[in-house]
């Protein structure tokens, strides 16, 4: 199946317009299914899908989402991107998830695993997962040029980084693309981060299209979802937020509906609209819900549609993205 292709960066990376995030199929989003993530991953790939996003934190360290992931694509391997991520401190299951680790002998090491779990000789694009505030991004960049001259990455990715960040770490490496949370619900990249992307030439991946869930059709309170599902706790699904959030999908839902569409293509759609140099990584462990979300890539939205969407939710969702002591410190 054909999907259009979008370019990330000046320096040749090209993928669908459409992604696939695998960070739930290992963890955040309650008990996980890995038969049922493989025929995704693999049915995302029928539909025309080439970009597919996973990480070394993803599974708590355990390298179980990259592990997934290289099974699943095994048999296509050299027709998809396959990208990935360092950047944290995994030593201390107590500070998993908060604990940087940038060093060049870091990064080194956990290409290196990557490739082995990925069970391949390259890593289309490796992201640093977060600014490590010990380690200078000059450094970082660095370290990430070699593995690009020694012909194990293709490409450099920069994941939550700051404006300042990605000026410094362009300069010695070049970014070819930043990928940080952006949708609908989600707007705080438009201000300063994607006018430095479009200054310097560099691509724009948008994790968490959907609002981690919200901006699709089953939806409901925090406390309605099992510990561990990192819902039961973000503030977007909490009293007084989640009340506000839904209302806000209920309209944003009538009106797709008048459209002839889902509230998730909208969202999607939406995304995809706001520049060719944008491409969002849904996540789904469902083969269904994952051809619902591609056919938004065949959605083309009007000016008049774009104005209907702000009205509706002109400044994004009501609770913050992270509790303050996850949320990345730009610069």
């Amino acid at each position: 199946m054909t999907m259009e292709r979008r370019r990330l960066g000046r320096q040749g990376l090209e993928v669908s317009a459409l992604g696939l995030g695998t960070m739930g199929m290992t963890m955040a989003y309650g008990a996980t299914d890995d038969g049922r993530s493989v025929a995704t991953i693999r049915r995302a790939h029928e539909l025309g899908v080439t970009m597919f996003d996973t990480a070394e934190l993803y599974g708590m360290g355990t390298g179980s989402s990259e592990r997934l992931l290289g099974r699943a694509v095994k048999g296509f391997r050299d027709e998809v991107v396959l990208a990935t991520k360092f950047g944290y401190d995994l030593t201390n299951p107590e500070t998993i998830g908060t604990a940087m680790d940038s060093r060049p002998g870091r990064i080194r090491e956990v290409a290196e695993n990557s490739l082995r779990h990925l069970q391949t000789d390259h890593i289309d694009v490796l992201y640093q997962h977060r600014p490590d505030p010990d380690v200078p991004i000059e450094e970082v960049a660095g370290a990430v040029g070699e593995l690009i001259d020694a012909g194990k990455v293709r490409f450099f990715g920069l994941s939550e980084a700051g404006s300042e960040t990605v000026r410094r770490a362009h300069a010695v490496q070049p970014v070819s693309v930043l990928q940080t949370e952006y949708s609908i619900f989600e707007r705080a990249v438009e201000a300063d981060v994607l006018p430095t992307l479009r200054e310097l030439g560099i691509g724009f991946v948008a994790y968490s299209p959907l609002g981690r869930g919200f901006l699709t059709s089953a939806v409901r309170p925090g406390g309605e979802y099992p510990e561990g599902d990192m819902r039961s706790w973000d503030e977007r699904w909490q009293p007084g937020n989640y009340e506000a959030n839904a209302a806000a999908v209920e309209g944003l839902r009538e009106f797709a509906a008048s459209r002839g569409i889902t509230v998730t293509q909208l969202a999607l759609a939406w995304l995809l609209a706001q520049g060719e140099d944008i491409v969002p990584i849904p996540g789904t462990r469902d083969p269904d819900r994952l051809a619902e979300n591609v056919a938004a890539a065949d959605v083309t939205l009007t000016d008049a549609d774009l104005e209907a969407v702000h009205e509706i939710l002109p400044e994004g969702a009501a609770g913050s993205r992270y509790p303050a002591f996850l949320m990345p410190a730009w610069s």
